[in-house]
């Protein structure tokens, strides 16, 4: 061993015995016997220690009245002791009704069959703690090998990497020097001909520029020929028209140069036909839990699992503690603890009465949800916030109950949960439970149910990611999903969505969120990028306008950090107004009024510079 000094040493060395030093020295095989010896004589001597009796007995009998012996209790145990009591017993003034017993030994007395038990047992005490003491020997010095193992190994594989990448670079310098040459005696041939080929560019360039303007001059004469000016004019500023990328939809500035975003409002619809959102299909037809951290993206993967739901032709009915009617355009919104009890209570008793009419109908399962599917009864109950329940709902007073009688039941949330999961497939009164985790402390505290859990929800966990420049936790897109009874969970990938669904109407000429509204500096903006590349900014806007207020905040925001230029990346976790935080989209839009406003300049994709006052 190596010792870091020499205190080190003397320290070590005092604390191990003569025996394991000369066990050390030993090499492996030798070890290896010595341990199985050890081991073989703790094994014996256990064995030896284990039988026999280490002292002599003296069994004896106590006479009756009726002259007879009895030599055991009522439990058949026999009358025993050894000599050294026997002894001490008839000094006390042993009673004359006892005595030995004649059919034990001799004259009741048995001697020790394996006197030396307690040397036996020391023995194999040795035995087994000597062959602990070795085999933790070997494993200290085990561990210091592994560590120059693992070293060494470490050295030999950078040894043979710093080769590989030597001759690679040797190879790469050959081919580097080759090309090189190659490349000068091209330049030598081709400078001989530039001059020429210059020439010619110009002149073919002229030539075809001319060309170009006949041509369109001829095919636009051609289009309106019998057109007055007026004609001429409206066909001018259709043209203009059809070629300005009005941003529609989820659409952004940035989508105007990126095909993949050229989408309408009505085609957006967040989820893609591909497989990979399949999973989604599965959601509307059972009872599930979508849960997961903060920031995971569980409010706005359940508006679009409801998306599909409405589409799909399901009522919804979403109980949200703390939502407002602006979030739910198109659904029926039960808001507050005390109200949400209410329609508990109702949803209870609508099952049950479904079960009593469905065993009256005479209908087959199939038959019966169909009737229902037909008359419109499907109903999907969206249960946000469900973790914080339990804490605020009671159950609702009967009308026909007084005051001073009445005492809700402690398991309201519990039964109504377990009515939901198990019940509500049948009679189409699928509930979507929305909550930060899966165990049964957390949902409506109902512990003991985590097996029912597993086979009668369909469970889909949200994985949130830190986002690297605000450190704040996001949605990463990724997530898990397993289906009722079954132990396995299978990774999907979420939809991908620009802005969080609040309509969910579907008789709308619009069936997602309505876009920011584009103002006239940001389309003059647009123009200059398509069009008016050549003039400068002052040519097409008009004179300055008032911000908006949000506008006019971030402006000072700004402005107060003493920023020049401004990246929205950068600033966009330390901007906020009244503790609310905003989306890149949204400062996007109020940068684009900040420089329509001709108080800053674009620089790049979301960075602007602040003009000097």
């Amino acid at each position: 061993m190596n010792y870091l000094t020499d205190k080190h040493k003397t320290l070590s060395e005092s604390q191990q015995s003569g025996l394991m030093l000369w066990f050390g020295r030993l090499p492996m095989d030798k070890k290896a016997v010595a341990i199985g010896l050890s081991l073989t004589v703790g094994i014996g001597s256990a064995a030896m220690a284990w039988q026999g009796t280490s002292s002599d007995r003296i069994y004896f009998c106590i006479k009756t009245p009726l002259k007879t012996l009895t030599c055991s209790d009522k439990n058949n145990r026999p009358f025993r002791m050894t000599p050294y009591y026997w002894s001490q017993w008839q000094n006390d003034g042993m009673p004359s009704q006892v005595v030995r017993n004649p059919a034990m030994g001799v004259k009741g007395l048995v001697k020790a069959t394996n006197p030396y038990k307690p040397f036996w047992a020391f023995g194999g005490f040795l035995g087994f703690a000597l062959a602990g003491w070795m085999l933790r020997h070997c494993q200290d010095e085990e561990k210091q090998r592994a560590v120059f193992e693992d070293i060494a190994q470490k050295r030999d594989a950078a040894k043979a990497e710093m080769a590989a990448r030597s001759k690679l670079l040797e190879s790469y310098r050959d081919v580097a020097i080759a090309e090189v040459q190659l490349q000068a005696d091209l330049d030598l041939v081709a400078n001989d001909r530039t001059v020429d080929i210059t020439k010619a560019e110009i002149y073919s360039d002229v030539e075809i520029q001319v060309a170009q303007l006949d041509a369109t001059d001829a095919l636009f004469e051609a289009q309106t020929a019998g057109m007055t000016e007026q004609q001429k004019a409206e066909y001018i500023k259709q043209l203009r028209e059809m070629k300005t990328p009005y941003l529609q939809g989820s659409q952004t500035l940035q989508g105007t140069i990126d095909p993949s975003d050229k989408v309408t409002g009505a085609d957006n619809q967040a989820i893609a036909p591909g497989d990979k959102y399949r999973w989604i299909n599965n959601t509307i037809g059972y009872p599930t839990l979508i849960f997961g951290g903060m920031g995971a993206g569980k409010s706005w993967t359940t508006r679009e699992i409801i998306w599909k739901k409405v589409q799909a032709g399901w009522n919804i009915v979403a109980l949200d503690p703390h939502g407002t009617i602006v979030e739910w355009r198109g659904v029926r919104l039960i808001t507050g603890y005390k109200e949400i009890a209410e329609f508990m209570q109702w949803y209870m008793d609508e099952m049950r009465q479904r079960y009593e009419d469905y065993r009256k109908s005479g209908l087959t399962e199939e038959q019966w949800t169909e009737r229902l599917r037909n008359s419109g009864k499907m109903l999907s109950v969206i249960c946000e916030e469900f973790t914080t329940w339990t804490d605020n709902i009671v159950e609702p007073m009967p009308d026909d109950c007084e005051d001073e009688k009445w005492k809700p039941d402690p398991d309201f949330i519990g039964k109504w949960f377990r009515c939901a999961m198990t019940e509500s497939r049948k009679q189409l009164m699928i509930p979507l439970f929305v909550a930060h985790d899966r165990t049964m402390e957390i949902l409506a505290k109902a512990k003991g149910l985590s097996k029912l859990r597993d086979a009668a929800l369909l469970e889909v966990e949200l994985i949130a990611t830190i986002d690297p420049i605000t450190t704040e936790a996001k949605a990463s897109g990724q997530g898990k999903i397993k289906l009722p009874g079954h132990g396995q969970w299978i990774d999907i990938e979420l939809p991908k969505l620009d802005q969080k669904r609040i309509d969910f109407r579907l008789d709308e000429s619009r069936t997602v969120n309505e876009p920011p509204t584009i103002d006239k500096a940001t389309l003059e903006r647009i123009y200059e990028l398509e069009f008016n590349l050549g003039n400068k900014v002052g040519d097409t806007q008009d004179e300055p306008k008032k911000l908006s207020p949000m506008a006019q905040k971030l402006y000072e925001y700004l402005t107060r950090t003493e920023r020049i230029e401004a990246d929205v990346r950068e600033f966009k976790g330390n901007f906020k107004v009244n503790g609310e935080r905003f989306t890149v989209e949204q400062i996007k839009g109020w940068m684009y009024e900040i420089v329509g406003a001709g108080l800053a300049d674009w620089i790049g994709e979301g960075v602007i510079k602040l003009n000097q006052i």
